[in-house]
């Protein structure tokens, strides 16, 4: 049951400091240099934790291994970084933009478990999107 419960509560726990921080991110610094900081601690944090639970490997043997995969994933995450810090420069509010786009990724992934994966689409996936968008129109009403 741990092996399925510790990476949940380590996304949650480190998504809430993630928001937290880039909220911090100081209004009058371009986030693109704030960025180039975070992926330098990102990197070396990896590289550590690589050699302190690893099984002695070596990472140039492990990069051998890669495929386009990580280069996008490190794209996507660079947009998700940036388009943070300027959610937030713009004034969304913690409690509401990231429920709002989890609601809006959560329905697209269905979709895309769907088209990509062939997941199923079962009626509580749609009962839970459809609660999901009302949800939004609730948390966005003034």
């Amino acid at each position: 049951m741990f092996v399925y419960i510790w990476p949940m509560a380590l996304i949650v726990l480190s998504n809430v400091c993630y928001h937290i921080c880039t909220k911090g991110v100081p209004g009058n610094i371009n986030p693109f240099a704030s960025l180039t900081i975070t992926y330098l601690i990102g990197t070396i944090a990896c590289a550590i934790m690589f050699f302190l639970l690893g099984d002695g490997g070596s990472l140039i043997k492990e990069y051998s291994k890669l495929n386009c995969a990580p280069i996008m994933l490190g794209l996507a995450v660079s947009g998700l970084e940036v388009g943070w810090i300027f959610a937030y420069k713009a004034g969304w509010p913690v409690n509401t933009g990231f429920i709002m786009q989890s609601a809006i990724v959560a329905s697209i992934l269905i979709l895309v478990g769907f088209c990509l994966y062939h997941e199923a689409i079962t009626w509580n996936k749609v009962v839970g999107v459809v609660v999901c968008l009302i949800g939004l129109v609730f948390i966005n009403l003034k």
